[in-house]
């Protein structure tokens, strides 16, 4: 992480926090299903970036769409973290916490 004289004030939004935190473990869960993997983990990142993208957007507009854009991959994420998790390809530590952060 930059040290706080290079960090953007989106950084120290809790929802910000939430959405990396949340990026970063989906892809260290390691989902042992390839197709679920890439799916889970392209939706972790993408909830990740168009967070990034709206939370700066000065109009409504703007922050709607990537908010929602943001939204949509969030399902698709929980999504394919469940399907992993009932198809036992994905570790069960993992899934609590992600899912909390989810909520977050």
């Amino acid at each position: 992480m930059p040290n706080d004289n290079h960090r953007f004030a989106i950084q120290n939004l809790d929802v910000y926090i939430a959405s990396r935190e949340l990026m970063t473990l989906v892809v260290a869960a390691r989902i042992r299903d390839t197709e679920l993997r890439d799916h889970a983990t392209r939706a972790a990142k993408s909830q990740f970036l168009n967070l990034c993208e709206g939370l700066p957007a000065r109009t409504t507009g703007k922050r709607h769409k990537y908010f929602g854009d943001a939204q949509c991959s969030l399902h698709e994420c929980v999504g394919g973290v469940d399907g992993a998790a009932s198809l036992h390809a994905i570790d069960a530590e993992h899934v609590p916490r992600i899912m909390q952060l989810a909520h977050r």
